[in-house]
């Protein structure tokens, strides 16, 4: 049986735990006992020793027509699985699976090109004009994987990000701060304001369709250029501030309307999976 890659509304390549599990010709009758073993198995991920986590390696996939429960594998997660595993063809579909995977996907490995334009998206991202067109084409991507529907989008943005509201706010009150009446972005300001570089960087991945993983990553080099940079944020949506640095002016069309495309094309070669 060939095995299929999909990708998740998040963007993560995976493969249908019972699709995936046929393909490897393991015994029909152990395949609920063995995907519990899977589930709370320890294995060495890219990013260390650990047991598979829920939302990150895998998810339950919902449907009424479903007998068996039924999962969304991460391609990495099913590598290692196979690996593991007893089949007598787990060599052919390793292989497969790591073809498949792409180290790129992870944000492992970036250009020289790409380095660059991450270090002047860290800076264009200090305007406020930039952050909100990011957080739009994101939750455009968003819509357009949901049918058109926006339905849980700050659930969902709070756990890419990392962050919610509620967190913010009491962030602020240890700081002996009042939250009230202060916007996500404005409370994200009083809290650490390079954060709001990697926020914007992170919408921006996302809303081209790159893997959530790839956009975290690329987002925490560009906090991490941002800190070192000591980049201010203006909010320039009314009226140019007086005193704005000198910023890379096509970078910042380009994130505002991805139809220009000269620095943000070095990643048009990482192709999502289909």
């Amino acid at each position: 049986m060939e095995l299929q890659i999909l990708v998740s509304k998040k963007g993560t390549k995976v493969v249908l735990a019972s699709s995936f599990y046929l393909s490897l010709g393991l015994p029909n009758k152990q395949y609920a006992a063995n995907l519990r073993h899977w589930l709370h198995d320890v294995y060495q991920f890219h990013d260390g020793i650990r047991k598979p986590e829920h939302f990150k390696d895998f998810a339950k996939r919902q449907s009424k027509e479903v007998v068996l429960d039924d999962y969304y594998l991460s391609v990495e997660f099913a590598k290692l699985i196979t690996l593991n595993s007893k089949s007598k063809v787990k060599l052919k579909y390793a292989t497969w699976l790591q073809n498949h995977e792409d180290l790129e996907d992870k944000g492992d490995l970036l250009t020289v090109a790409q380095v660059m334009a991450v270090l002047e998206l860290s800076k264009v991202m200090g305007l406020i004009s930039c952050q909100t067109a990011c957080e739009q084409k994101h939750l455009q991507t968003y819509e357009e994987r949901n049918n058109g529907s926006a339905a849980n989008w700050w659930n969902y943005r709070s756990e890419v990000l990392g962050y919610s509201s509620e967190q913010l706010r009491k962030a602020l009150q240890k700081q002996g701060k009042r939250p009230d009446g202060k916007s996500q972005r404005q409370m994200l300001m009083s809290v650490d304001k390079y954060e709001m570089v990697r926020t914007a960087v992170v919408d921006l991945f996302m809303g081209m369709g790159k893997p959530l993983e790839y956009a975290q990553n690329v987002g925490n080099l560009a906090k991490a250029f941002a800190s070192e940079l000591q980049v201010d944020i203006f909010d320039d949506r009314k009226a140019e501030p007086a005193f704005l640095p000198k910023l890379n002016d096509e970078l910042a069309a380009e994130v505002k309307d991805l139809s220009k495309r000269r620095y943000l094309q070095r990643w048009d070669g990482m192709k999502m999976a289909s």
